[in-house]
């Protein structure tokens, strides 16, 4: 009686063998993989995408954080953003920042790590010094170089010593926006130098070498060898600089400005500044939102412009 009991297990178990599919080891590894994927994903979904989703939707409604209505008012905040001038001045200052900001750490970076990739001793000294800036803390920067320029800071001194007159800085209105575009391009320019110091060395030197054997000189060098073969990196330089300076230019604004909130006479104030201060000073979250909205797709805008006009193919 035991025999059959036996064999009877064994032909059950061949049959629960047979309809268990048995998984390949790529097909393992991609679920090992798509599952590691999983949590990421959805962290990501529930904390960037769905919150981004529900800025629009606040965009478009009257939103006060003390009432339980929020009633929908459609383009409403999107026009009274177009007719207040504080706005369009944060929005004129923002394009500044990027403009002189971005190309002035990308032409100052490019030129540090030129200069850097010529010589052969203490180029890591050289590399820390540069670098150190950029992993120092932002406020600490915007307050030494709000210390500089004071009225009685140690740059007037020296322009009095110089028997050259005083300047308000900071306190001006046509000033204070540069020596903050200044402050951001110093901090800056260790990334810059990074960046551009690994774009040098992934040139073969054969190009360099052939040139030489034409009779080029280093100008031509330069502008038929090096500048092309890093369009790559200049591109992702540009791009990145230019979300950084909307980004960073809230901490250097809100530090270094004489009221900490763009001044004097809104001259410093950028597009970030701006919505901190309609979202967390004024509570008007509907237009905050709609200020965020437009933001997000004016540097989705930008950023696809600068992709496609620097972006380029060269065939060598």
């Amino acid at each position: 009686m035991a025999e059959p009991s036996y064999q009877t297990s064994q032909s059950v178990k061949r049959k629960s063998n047979k309809r268990r599919p048995n998984l390949t080891l790529n097909q393992s590894k991609y679920l090992f993989v798509y599952s590691c994927l999983l949590l990421p994903l959805i962290f990501y979904i529930s904390i960037r995408f769905i919150p981004t989703l529900y800025t629009f939707n606040i965009g478009f409604r009257e939103w006060d954080i003390l009432s339980p209505e929020k009633p929908f008012v459609g383009l409403d905040n999107y026009v009274a953003l177009a007719n207040d001038p504080i706005f369009k001045k944060s929005l004129l200052n923002t394009v500044i920042f990027i403009v002189f900001g971005v190309s002035g750490q990308v032409v100052i970076g490019l030129a540090i790590a030129l200069l850097l990739q010529r010589i052969n001793k203490f180029v890591g000294v050289f590399r820390v010094i540069y670098f150190i800036p950029y992993v120092t803390s932002i406020v600490a920067v915007s307050w030494v170089f709000r210390w500089l320029f004071m009225n009685n800071g140690i740059v007037n001194e020296t322009l009095v010593k110089l028997g050259l007159p005083p300047q308000l800085f900071l306190n001006s209105p046509d000033q204070a926006i540069y020596i903050i575009i200044a402050t951001m391009i110093w901090q800056a320019l260790g990334f810059q130098m990074v960046i551009f110091l690994a774009g040098l060395e992934n040139i073969p030197k054969m190009f360099y070498e052939a040139a030489e054997v034409d009779g080029a000189n280093s100008w031509q060098k330069f502008k038929s060898i090096t500048i092309p073969m890093l369009n790559p990196t200049i591109v992702f330089s540009v791009v990145i600089g230019s979300i950084n300076f909307i980004q960073v230019s809230f901490t250097q604004v809100v530090n270094m400005s004489v009221d900490s909130a763009g001044g004097p006479l809104h001259s410093t104030i950028s597009l970030v500044v701006y919505i901190y201060q309609l979202a967390f000073r004024q509570y008007s979250m509907g237009l905050a939102s709609a200020a965020t909205v437009i933001l997000f797709l004016f540097i989705l805008a930008l950023t696809i412009f600068q992709m496609k006009v620097l972006s380029k193919k060269y065939d060598y």
